[in-house]
């Protein structure tokens, strides 16, 4: 649902959203761009979002407000870090310079936001999006604080924050506000990343109902399938559909990878390596997180359930290469890892001492997180790589509980569950085949449709003549 007119610096102001800059013209490309950014598309009217920021830009290179969206997005997003990057260090600065120059004229929400941008560029994510959800306590209507707090928890594993934080402020929007359509969607997900499967898909049919093409709406509905079994529902819908969420571009490849999900449930192996062939990989080249994550964590499932997938290793690589050393977030990390090891190279070596280093040199709630949890996962990870089953299980098994900490959706963090599982039935250790099955069994008790839990336990009572 393309929107035709953005609002100017006295509607924004009207809102109780003042906008410090005397350009209405960046007014209206922040609405626009913040418009393309909840709507994750690319407004062709408009060149793209990119365009659309770079043309804020311009229209007032002085816009702090303009500085925090395209950083937020940056680092909650596309995983820039001050870290590894050092012109977001730059950027970073130039904000804070912004704000010593204005601090007469800037309004203390606005002040707030860069509070909020420098924790998180220091790598305090817990803090930062702290301050974001104390904004929207005084400003439930601003969908910029909402989507970089959403998007801060997700990274966090804060699950039934990204759901209260849209649920405070939900009944607080009008109808007739821009983008409240989009709200429904946001809180379908946090209500399903909570177990409320019911109640977020009627969020997010009521979402579709308001706007056919909303691609996040859509992908919470998709998330509902995957987790109660629903998996032949769940290709109809997004087959169905497809014409409609695929506008949705900066998500798209994200939903096909639902898509192959259902898929693979099925053992329909040869049908996800066709999604991954024919829609997933292609997108991967615009070198978007999601993308790289979308590409890595298919591969990486479709070789646990024994697909031969080595030869499209190598592309997905070589788009994860540049950010071997980045440490942004974690899941992320753990995703340019197994790239990393499906085509052995050294850069999995470069990637964990790196972190070590990381982790001695760094400060901030986010790292605590690399040194707890990542560390163990990519570890775990090359020892399934080598073999050593084992130590995978000892690695994974203490910490199953820990590893939302890293972030990501559950669906998406359910790749170590099975990794644990397939490892434990590969163990040489007796008490590791019990263990597999017992959590065959905690894993059927949860989703009682799941053909894939049906394969691993026949393997498993197979294997070890139970």
């Amino acid at each position: 649902m393309l929107r035709s007119h953005f609002r100017d610096g006295k509607e924004w102001a009207q809102e109780g959203l003042v906008l410090s800059t005397p350009s209405n013209e960046a007014c209206k490309y922040f609405d626009s761009a913040l418009t393309q950014f909840v709507g994750l598309y690319d407004d062709e009217t408009s060149g793209g979002l990119k365009v659309t920021l770079e043309n804020m830009r311009a229209a007032d290179p002085d816009f702090v407000m303009g500085h925090v969206m395209s950083l937020g997005l940056d680092m909650c997003y596309n995983g820039r870090s001050r870290h590894s990057d050092s012109r977001l260090k730059l950027d970073l600065e130039n904000l804070e310079n912004l704000v010593r120059i204005q601090e007469q004229v800037l309004t203390p929400r606005e002040k707030s936001y860069v509070e909020a941008i420098r924790l998180l560029g220091d790598g305090y994510w817990e803090e930062g999006t702290r301050v974001l959800d104390d904004i929207l306590v005084e400003y439930p209507t601003d969908m910029l604080a909402l989507k970089i707090a959403c998007g801060g928890h997700f990274f966090q594993g804060h699950l039934q924050h990204i759901r209260d934080n849209v649920g405070r402020v939900l009944p607080q929007w009008k109808p007739t506000t821009p983008l409240y359509n989009y709200l429904f969607g946001m809180y379908a997900f946090g209500l399903e990343e909570t177990n409320f499967y019911s109640k977020a898909e009627d969020f997010a049919r009521k979402g579709l109902e308001l706007n056919p093409k909303d691609g996040w709406a859509t992908h919470a509905l998709a998330h509902v399938f995957e987790m109660q079994g629903r998996t032949t529902e769940g290709i109809d819908f997004l087959s169905s559909t497809v014409k409609n969420w695929e506008l949705s571009n900066l998500l798209a490849s994200h939903n096909f990878w639902h898509w192959a999900l259902y898929h693979i449930e099925q053992g329909e192996l040869e049908a996800a390596v066709d999604i991954f062939d024919t829609q997933i990989e292609s997108r991967l080249r615009s070198g978007g997180f999601l993308e790289i994550v979308d590409c890595t964590s298919l591969l990486y499932r479709l070789e646990l359930e024994g697909a031969k997938v080595k030869d499209r290793w190598r592309e997905v690589f070589e788009i994860n290469r540049p950010h071997v050393v980045d440490h942004t977030v974690a899941f992320y990390d753990v995703h340019v890892f197994m790239s990393c090891l499906g085509v052995n190279d050294d850069d999995a070596i470069n990637l964990m001492s790196s972190c070590d280093e990381f982790i001695r040199e760094n400060k901030g709630s986010y790292c605590n997180v690399h040194a707890d949890v990542r560390s163990k996962i990519i570890e775990a990870l090359q020892a399934y790589h080598d073999g050593c089953y084992n130590k995978v299980v000892s690695l994974l098994y203490p910490i199953r509980y820990k590893i939302v900490q890293i972030g990501g959706s559950n669906a998406q963090r359910d790749l170590f569950n099975l990794l644990l599982i397939h490892a434990a039935l590969k163990s040489s250790d007796r008490n590791h085949h019990s263990l597999a099955r017992s959590l065959l069994y905690e894993r059927k008790s949860l989703k009682e449709s799941s053909p894939l839990t049906d394969r691993l336990m026949a393997r498993a009572l197979s294997l070890h003549h139970v």
